[in-house]
């Protein structure tokens, strides 16, 4: 299938990979088709692209890769969900990005309140809003607390 991107272009994807959103993307009412798109060149960053509209697509990226102690009660997830079956190993989490500035006064952002988890046993995928105080919606990557 070939989908428009204002990153890469128009390029083709494999349906199979298609991520389903039922409750939407919050900010974002209508669109419920996505595909996680990685490139070697942007790593540890991927991006959370719309099918829909081109130019949606969220940077996101693993959590862990900049705060290792960073946890989710997943398995109270699955269960809210009703995913039977589901494992938290078939979980994936991502978190969105923000990256502002220029070189020498680049921002990096996360926001560990409201992580991306994909169900890769059904490509279904939801943002979850977490109340942990411990955790900001404005975490800064570059200089960890």
């Amino acid at each position: 299938m070939k989908i428009n991107t204002r990153k890469f272009g128009e390029i083709v994807i494999d349906e199979q990979k298609i991520l389903k959103m039922p409750e939407g993307l919050p900010g974002f009412p209508g669109f419920e088709r996505f595909v996680l798109l990685e490139d070697k060149k942007t790593e540890p960053f991927s991006w959370f692209q719309s099918i829909e509209e081109p130019n949606l697509a969220l940077v996101i990226m693993n959590p862990l890769v900049f705060k290792p102690d960073y946890r989710l009660s997943l398995e109270k997830f699955i269960n809210d969900r009703n995913w039977k079956g589901v494992k938290e190993e078939d979980l994936l989490v991502y978190v969105v990005v923000n990256i502002s500035g220029e070189k020498e006064n680049k921002k990096i952002t996360a926001n560990l309140m409201g992580p991306l988890v994909i169900n890769s046993k059904n490509n279904e995928a939801v943002q979850v809003v977490i109340s942990d105080p411990v955790y900001s919606y404005q975490y800064n990557v570059l200089k960890p607390s």
